[in-house]
């Protein structure tokens, strides 16, 4: 394993890169960056695990871009294969600033859009790949993608891969590419199914660790609300956007509408400039949005998870979960939007009554207990509507089940605390 080194120039990248770096204005390579780089310059398979913002993505696109030095032919001899559009836009734009120095062509590929103009792309020539899964097959199968020069295989956020069901894809690529190549894989939780894909895709690896998986950047100060309803969720969220210390706000929800209703909330108490980002948006919508938030046009972004990877955004004050991810380690992604790059940041967790059930996990996932604090007084605490208490219910009784399969329902233990078994009704005849 290398030692950790201070200056990038310690680190035997050439001028070009160098300069590329000393222009994007840092100053010293991130643990991540001090440990694979060298790794990946030698030319051996690698494994990273590394928290979201440790700057991974610098870590390996460096390399390759010293790797593959110059134009050359016109197929690709490298693919980085990323689970989103965002994160597919993310990684191209920290190769593009990586590669400026250079005459290195490269290629995003990614769906939501026809891929007329990514197969001009392809066709004019191309030394590097970077593509989510489908798009990059959907394009080979037409014939547009040669991969016998590819010789550097990257995959970025594999937990997210493997939770979004690309693994069958992802065996399809590799009986694809030659089998003689460098490979690295980086995660940022190490799931069983992760581990298993190693197993098919690395060929004794070099293991680099540079926190422990899952774990929280210890630059994000985390709190928890418990809030009973939808409502009572709305008047918090607007009691905080309220102080002018939420200057720049990613605000994540579970469903699409909730986004769309939230941001119109947003927008009617005039607490923005503010916009939304999901899956129902249109490509371009999406990435002006991002764009625009990250030079500081837009005060708050609401979004489900789509952005909760991939997103590379400096000083991000605030993360407000309004609601808890579907899926835990999502947790780590989300609140891994702020205190990127040794800045500070807060991360506030909502949670009503059945995603307080869920916490604990969350918290087995993190290693560590999320503070909790009161709601703050001045914040109206509504009263839950009929509807809202069911749902609740309902999903509470979900979970019993699946937690003890011999549960049986709130109702049905309602209806036995209601009755005496040992005092049986008497029956008879009424009177008239």
């Amino acid at each position: 394993m290398a030692a950790e080194t201070h200056l990038f120039d310690d680190l035997k990248l050439n001028r070009q890169i160098l300069n590329a770096i000393d222009d994007l204005g840092f100053e010293k390579p991130t643990e991540i960056q001090s440990k694979v780089i060298p790794v990946a310059l030698a030319g051996h398979d690698l494994f990273g695990i590394a928290q979201t913002g440790t700057g991974k993505t610098l870590a390996f696109v460096a390399p390759l871009v010293m790797k593959v030095k110059y134009a050359q032919g016109e197929h690709p001899r490298a693919l980085i294969l990323a689970p989103t559009r965002e994160l597919v836009l993310q990684i191209a734009e920290s190769f593009s600033a990586l590669a400026k120095y250079t005459d290195l062509r490269m290629a995003a590929l990614y769906g939501g859009v026809g891929p007329k103009t990514q197969i001009e792309e392809v066709e004019k020539g191309v030394d590097v790949l970077i593509s989510t899964p489908g798009r990059f097959l959907d394009i080979y199968s037409k014939g547009h993608i040669v991969p016998k020069g590819i010789k550097t295989l990257i995959l970025d956020e594999a937990d997210k891969m493997m939770d979004m069901g690309f693994l069958p894809q992802i065996r399809r690529i590799l009986e694809v590419v030659p089998r003689k190549r460098q490979n690295m894989l980086f995660s940022a939780t190490m799931a069983d199914k992760v581990v298993k894909l190693t197993e098919e895709f690395l060929e004794f690896p070099e293991r680099i660790e540079v926190a422990p998986q899952a774990t929280v950047a210890e630059t994000i100060d985390q709190v928890l609300y418990e809030v009973p309803n939808f409502k009572t969720k709305i008047n918090l969220l607007i009691h905080f956007l309220e102080s002018p210390d939420f200057s720049r706000v990613i605000v994540f929800v579970k469903t699409k509408s909730s986004a769309d209703n939230i941001a119109k909330y947003i927008e009617r108490k005039e607490l923005g400039p503010v916009r939304v980002v999901h899956a129902n948006k249109g490509q371009n919508s999406r990435i002006n949005a991002v764009n625009e938030f990250k030079e500081g046009d837009i005060r708050v972004l609401v979004s489900t998870d789509v952005t909760a990877r991939g997103m590379d955004i400096s000083m991000v004050s605030h993360v407000i979960n309004f609601d808890l991810p579907l899926i835990y380690e999502d947790y780590v992604h989300r609140i891994g939007r702020t205190g990127r790059a040794e800045q500070e940041g807060q991360a506030i967790t909502f949670a009503n009554e059945i995603e307080m059930v869920h916490v604990p996990r969350i918290e087995k996932i993190i290693r560590q207990d999320i503070p909790r604090a009161a709601i703050p007084p001045q914040v109206t605490i509504e009263k839950t509507p009929f509807a809202e208490q069911q749902e609740i219910a309902r999903a509470l009784d979900t979970y019993r089940k699946k937690m003890d399969p011999t549960f049986q329902g709130a109702f049905h233990e309602k209806k036995k605390k209601f009755s005496n078994p040992s005092k049986p009704k008497k029956r008879g005849r009424r009177k008239r």
